[in-house]
């Protein structure tokens, strides 16, 4: 088994490391455009093999993807991370043609992988990677709902004062501050309606706080998080290489699901060894049909600079 996983930034090396720490696989490509970069983090992680006990290869390589060949995984997270008042939105500009660009050359090594896209817009993005790479639908999918699903267990875990191990939670929806839905209707605590838990105002300050949760960090910290973002996308290759079937919240193109069509959007979905191999439906109340579709018409709106950029 090898994965790669291009970018060795925040996000990108934590990913690695997580990816290393669980052993998914015999080697480990880190790649990066920065030279040494990629090469300085894949040592410093082979570094802690001795101190946490794994055997994982990693090799960081400078625009070397040669050295990616026949990777069954590929984690995509270039381009540039978000800066303090800035939207996912306004980093497509930017982003669009180093993902086309990575998705290209990954690609002429290793026809047959599964891409997970992290780079942000990440909606767009997926569309973009699944647009461009002539892959089956299956085989591209988007982080985004991982991490907002965890950001919402997190959220209700301080309200009601347990462990969000404890809770089954999903976001849906485009991967945005305006555009994500956690779903508090279907949110349980070991199977109980967290609706019967809290307060109408408990309930909607979670949701808030869940749909701004990048903005807050991004406002405390100057960048784009990396420690949730990483772990989700690890959570994500771990679920297919090791085939668990899990439930993940994912991007994933749309051909009549949710009322959607040609569309890469956040939707439940189950995530083994062939990729996204089935997208549940959770049986929406009309609310939340609406909603789905409000925030499907604003990734839309962003899919179309695309078009004006002839990059699909």
């Amino acid at each position: 088994m090898k994965i790669t996983v291009v970018g060795a930034g925040a996000v990108g090396a934590t990913c690695a490391d997580n990816i290393a720490r669980k052993e998914l696989a015999e080697e480990l490509i880190l790649l990066d455009i920065k030279q040494g970069f990629a090469e300085g983090k894949a040592i410093d992680m082979m570094q802690t093999a001795a101190l946490l006990g794994f055997d994982i290869k990693v090799k960081g390589v400078t625009n070397d993807y040669a050295s990616t060949a026949d990777s069954e995984v590929v984690v995509i997270t270039s381009g540039l991370p978000r800066k303090p008042g800035m939207t996912r939105e306004e980093l497509i500009g930017i982003n669009a043609g180093i993902v086309k660009g990575v998705t290209e050359n990954i690609l002429k090594y290793s026809p047959n992988t599964i891409i997970i896209v992290v780079s942000n817009p990440m909606d767009t993005m997926n569309y973009l990677t699944f647009k461009s790479s002539g892959l089956p639908k299956n085989r591209v999918i988007g982080m985004g709902g991982a991490l907002d699903s965890a950001r919402f267990k997190y959220y209700l875990s301080q309200e009601l004062g347990c462990s969000p191990a404890d809770l089954n939670a999903v976001v849906i929806g485009g991967h945005g501050d305006t555009t994500m839905i956690p779903l508090i209707n279907h949110a349980t605590w070991n199977s109980i309606p967290v609706t019967q838990l809290l307060s109408k105002e408990q309930q909607d300050k979670i949701v808030a706080d869940t749909m701004v949760g990048g903005a807050t960090l991004t406002g405390l910290i100057g960048t784009s998080a990396w420690y949730a973002p990483g772990a989700g996308t690890a959570a994500m290759v771990e679920s297919i290489v090791r085939d668990e079937k899990k439930l993940i919240s994912s991007g994933v193109y749309l051909e009549g699901e949710y009322g959607q069509d040609d569309i890469s959007l956040v939707v439940p979905v189950i995530l083994g060894k062939n990729g996204a191999e089935q997208i549940l439906d959770f049986q929406l109340n009309d609310q939340e049909k609406a909603t789905f579709a409000k925030s499907a018409d604003a990734v839309r709106s962003m899919n179309a600079v695309l078009t004006e950029m002839s990059l699909i």
